[in-house]
C-alpha cells in the first residue's frame, strides 16, 4: 500500500516497475560487518565473529591483488601475506551456503551480503574477481542482463548477494560487456552528485545540506541497485564532529532513507561506531562517535528509519542492540 501511495505521488514514470527492495531482508535493516578481514595478520577472527551474529548479515571485504589472485587487504600495497578472497571468504562460508542450498528456504535468502570495497580498480583485479564469482555462481544471487539497462530484471535468489561500489571501471568489467540474458553476478552502487567546493569545510557543509534529491537524482539501473552513503550526509562533519543526537538529524536521516526507497534503492550508511580508546580493536577514530551512548542513539535512529545496511566495527554490540 505504501508503495502504491508513493507511486501516485511520484507519477507513473518513476514507478513503471516496482523496486525490488523486499528482496533484501524484506526491506528491513541488516547488520553490516565493516572491514571484516585481518590487518597485517591481526584480528583474524573478524569474519567468524560476524557470522556468529546471525543471518542475514553483510560482510565487507576490501580487495587488492597479490600473486595473481584477489586478496583481502586494507591497502593496495600488498605483501603476498594477505589471505585470498577464495579462502578467506568463499571457502569459509561454504558449509553455510551448502546447508542453505540443501534446505532451499528461499524466503530467507540472501543470508549473506558480500560487499566489495576495491582498493585497486586495475583491470586484472576486476577480471580476477569476476572469474572467481563465476566459480561460485551457483551460490550467488544473479539477475539477467536486459537490453535497456534501466529495465530492472528480477533477482534469481541464492544464499549470497554480492554488492560493489560506484566505480565506472567496475561497471565496464562487471556489467557493460554482458549481452541480454547473461547473468549479473554483482550489483554496483549509485552515482551521487559531484560536489564542487572551495574547501573541505564547504564540501562537508554541502553534503549535509543538499536535499536528498540533489544528492541522488538518478533512478536505479539493472546494475546500480543501492546507495552507499557516508554519515556526513546526516550530520555535518560526520562522526568526529557529531554532538548530541537531535530531532533535526533524525528527520534528515529519515528523509535520506525515504528518498532512496522511493527511487528503488537500498541504502547503506557507514560506519557507526562508539567506543573509548581502550576498547579500540584496530578500528581507528574516523567513524567513532566517542561513546556507546552516542552510537546507540544513531543505531536506534537508523533502525527506526529503515536503513537497509548499518555498517559498524562493533558487530556483537549492534547485533545485541538490534535483538533488543
Amino acid at each position: 500500500m505504501r508503495l502504491l501511495v508513493l507511486c501516485a505521488l511520484a507519477g507513473a514514470t518513476m514507478c513503471a516497475q516496482p523496486p525490488a527492495l523486499d528482496f533484501l531482508n524484506h526491506n528491513r535493516p541488516v547488520l553490516d560487518a565493516h572491514n571484516c578481514y585481518p590487518y597485517q595478520g591481526r584480528w583474524t577472527d573478524r569474519i567468524d565473529r560476524a557470522l556468529k551474529t546471525g543471518f542475514p548479515v553483510a560482510i565487507e571485504q576490501d580487495i587488492a591483488w597479490a600473486k595473481g589472485r584477489p586478496v583481502v587487504s586494507h591497502t593496495d600495497k600488498t605483501t603476498s601475506a594477505e589471505p585470498t578472497l577464495r579462502e578467506h571468504f568463499f571457502e569459509r562460508v561454504r558449509p553455510i551456503v551448502e546447508k542453505a542450498l540443501a534446505e532451499n528456504d528461499r524466503a530467507r535468502w540472501p543470508l549473506i551480503i558480500l560487499h566489495f570495497d576495491f582498493k585497486s580498480n586495475e583491470p586484472e583485479v576486476l577480471r580476477g574477481v569476476w572469474d572467481l564469482l563465476g566459480e561460485y555462481e551457483s551460490w550467488i544471487t544473479t539477475a539477467p542482463a536486459t537490453a535497456d539497462p534501466r529495465t530492472l530484471a528480477p533477482f534469481d535468489p541464492k544464499p549470497l548477494l554480492v554488492l560493489t561500489e560506484d566505480s565506472d571501471a567496475q561497471e565496464a568489467v562487471f556489467f557493460r560487456p554482458l549481452k541480454p540474458g547473461a547473468k549479473l553476478r554483482l550489483f554496483g552502487s549509485a552515482h551521487t552528485a559531484a560536489i564542487r567546493a572551495e574547501s573541505p569545510e564547504q564540501r562537508t557543509h554541502l553534503i549535509a545540506t543538499l536535499t536528498p534529491a540533489q544528492l541522488l537524482a538518478e533512478r536505479p539501473s539493472n546494475y546500480r541497485r543501492w546507495w552507499n552513503s557516508s554519515w556526513y550526509a546526516v550530520e555535518e562533519g560526520g562522526q568526529p564532529k557529531a554532538g548530541d543526537w537531535t530531532l533535526a538529524a533524525a528527520a534528515r536521516l529519515q528523509a535520506l532513507v525515504d528518498h532512496a526507497h522511493r527511487l528503488g534503492y537500498w541504502i547503506r550508511f557507514y560506519t557507526l561506531d562508539g567506543f573509548a580508546p581502550t576498547e579500540d580493536l584496530g578500528w581507528g577514530n574516523a567513524y567513532n562517535f566517542g561513546s556507546r551512548a552516542a552510537v546507540e542513539a544513531r543505531w536506534k535512529a537508523a533502525l527506526a528509519a529503515g536503513v537497509n545496511l548499518i555498517a559498524t566495527d562493533q558487530y556483537e554490540d549492534l547485533a545485541a542492540f538490534m535483538r533488543r
